[in-house]
């Protein structure tokens, strides 16, 4: 029978003993999280100090493990047991200023245990047994079966494929590439991998002058994957008639509304998402960060259009969630860092100035901005009273933001001087606009955040509804709890989305890879914000600096009606509030659309804002002069 020596086995055993320690360490490091205010989601607090608590644990067993070296386990002890532990599978940790959850799974832990060895029991022999005993442990990374792993590339892999989809009735031909793109420092060391899926429309012969949109999600820790298989891509996940997650097994379907009958795409995953990575020997922490996230973005952006002859191109940005807050940073960045100027900006659920949703902290704003939103979502699940529930949406929405902006602000910020006769006034109001009891309305001392307000909108039927998309409701397992335990509409979606991205790279892009495609992650955790004003990140005047430095430049925001991560007043409140002529206040334009964060979910609202931003980018590029073309002959000498 053949195998590895048994040299070979004791230096497995000991890379175990190592990894041991590596790992616990890891886990310990990473539950020492340094939150900013606002940063973690009320529900989810309780979990931070279980993983704390998980991250002692495992490093004080991987200390003790890691005393048994290879030699002392065959020499002079023998395993009694030896097992893998389960992953460490945490509680949903918010992952973002916006609370995005992620599961923190870290990498498996092998344990041993020793006792003396008994004197009839040979080295050769405990050897033998462990072979027999567990191959899949000893032997699984030999250099028979375990293949190089892919983790570390220092060159451009690219897998490149052909497609077309069908677009206002005619076939839409395109070129697809996938692969990492590798950064590099000035000295042409390798910094990181960054994975990118990009289409071009075929024939190619203008490339040079058709737009080309780079795109992003959020989180920070979300890969390209969601706007990509959401929205703008040639291909959709395929979704129930009212946008819910279908019953596993997935598929993807054509995206008639897709941008790329406006632009060419590419999609980005920023290091540490999707099968982006950091180079052999380099710190992950070092992109992990606002600043440090809007450099190595905009690195990539730079290098791809260098490569592929863009830099005359129409440039725009797209991204969703945090992505706005990336795409805001970039677009000041690549203008004054990289000589890059955007035609401009599709923001989808934005958040550019973080006081907007940040609760506590005596910052009484985002109670107010996110009125309309609940009003709204009520309205829905048909919560409101009769009168504002049989009256137009439109003109509801409108007396719940006139009464948010005035009255109701004006009596949070007159904290403990508002007059009893007003408080019961304003309760009034909050609980109409809410659907909510008054009763309940004034022991939250008018002041209701989206955790409660998810919990308590249904509680009559033991609900909660969702956060990323408040049409979805939920079984409500801790009536009695003062916020939501979980929220329903995300795990289904990130489910569906895992699956058809991993099925969709290999069987239809053609690109292989082990790794794990990282749709939501918590490996980027902790974030580095920064320094930021008034205890608050603020990126509204990064894009104002370039609205005023590109006068050109346009920005379209898109928002959801029933999302409770960025309430669309919130994105409107920060408009209304940067510096800027009214010449340039007109680039910029509000959307909204019936739906939650990912607006695309709901079908009549991915139909709309497929036609808006194609519409947009179209306005976004001026007309062009027809590409001049080299005379045929040297024209004639004068003189």
């Amino acid at each position: 029978m053949g195998g590895p020596p048994v040299k070979a086995v004791l230096r497995r055993i000991g890379r175990y003993s190592g990894q041991v320690s590596k790992s616990a360490a890891t886990v310990r490091v990473e539950a020492k999280s340094s939150l900013p205010s606002g940063f973690l989601r009320p529900e989810y607090r309780p979990n931070v100090t279980a993983y704390r608590d998980h991250g002692r644990a495992a490093h004080a067993t991987a200390q003790a493990s890691a005393h048994a070296t290879a030699a002392e386990i065959v020499g002079t002890a023998k395993p009694t047991w030896l097992r893998h532990a389960n992953p460490l599978r945490m509680g949903l940790l918010s992952c973002s200023t916006l609370g995005l959850p992620t599961h923190m799974i870290p990498p498996p832990i092998l344990l041993l245990r020793s006792e003396p060895m008994h004197p009839g029991i040979s080295p050769r022999f405990l050897v033998m047994m462990l072979l027999i005993a567990f191959p899949h442990v000893l032997l699984a990374d030999s250099p028979q079966t375990q293949p190089k792993p892919q983790e570390h590339q220092t060159s451009d892999k690219l897998s490149v494929t052909e497609g077309q989809v069908t677009v206002n009735g005619e076939a839409l031909k395109y070129k697809a590439t996938a692969g990492p793109l590798v950064i590099k420092d000035e000295a042409g060391k390798a910094k990181a991998q960054m994975f990118f899926i990009a289409y071009e429309k075929q024939p190619a012969d203008e490339a040079a002058r058709r737009p080309i949109t780079f795109v992003f999600n959020g989180g920070p820790g979300a890969a390209a994957v969601w706007l990509h298989l959401g929205t703008a891509g040639p291909k959709r996940i395929a979704l129930n008639e009212n946008g819910d997650a279908p019953a596993p097994p997935y598929h993807l379907e054509e995206t008639p509304n897709t941008w790329l009958a406006a632009t060419d795409l590419v999609f980005i995953d920023p290091v540490s998402t999707g099968y982006s990575r950091a180079a052999d020997g380099e710190k992950p922490e070092q992109f992990f960060g606002v600043e440090e996230d809007i450099r190595s973005v905009g690195e990539f952006i730079r290098l791809y259009v260098t490569r592929n002859e863009r830099w005359l191109s129409p440039k725009f940005l797209a991204g969703e969630s945090y992505g706005t807050t990336r795409a805001a940073g970039l677009s000041q960045h690549l203008l004054e860092s990289e000589g890059i100027s955007l035609n401009g900006i599709i923001l989808i659920s934005s958040v550019l100035n973080f006081q907007t949703i940040s609760f506590g902290g005596g910052n009484e704003l985002p109670y107010a901005l996110y009125l309309p939103s609940y009003t709204a979502i009520a309205h829905y699940h048909k919560k409101l009273p009769p009168n504002l529930q049989n009256a137009d949406i439109t003109k509801t929405l409108a007396d719940a933001e006139q009464f948010a902006l005035h009255d109701y602000l004006t009596a949070l910020a007159a904290g403990s001087a508002l007059p009893a006769a007003d408080r019961k006034t304003i309760a009034a109001k909050l609980a109409a606009f809410t659907g909510l009891p008054q009763a309940y309305v004034e022991k939250s001392d008018l002041r209701i955040d989206p955790s409660a307000f998810r919990k308590e909108l249904l509680a009559d039927e033991r609900k909660v509804i969702g956060r990323f998309d408040a049409r979805v409701a939920g079984y409500n397992p801790d009536p009695l709890g003062e916020s939501a335990d979980y929220d329903p509409s995300l795990p289904p979606y990130l489910a569906a989305y895992s699956a058809t991205i991993n099925d969709y790279v290999r069987r239809t892009l053609k690109y292989d890879s082990d790794l794990q495609y990282e749709v939501l992650t918590g490996r980027v955790q902790p974030w580095n914000f920064g320094r930021s004003g008034g205890g608050y990140l603020d990126v509204a005047t990064n894009l104002q600096d370039a609205m005023m430095k590109s006068p050109q430049m346009k920005v379209l925001f898109a928002n959801g009606t029933a999302d409770l991560a960025t309430p669309y007043l919130a994105a409107r409140y920060t408009i209304r509030h940067m510096n800027l002529s009214e010449t340039l206040r007109a680039n910029a334009r509000q959307n909204l659309y019936e739906g939650g964060h990912m607006i695309y979910h709901y079908h009549p609202s991915l139909e709309k804002l497929g036609t808006d931003v194609r519409a947009f980018i179209q306005g976004a590029v001026p007309i062009q002069p027809p590409a001049t073309t080299q005379p045929a002959t040297a024209p004639a000498k004068s003189g």
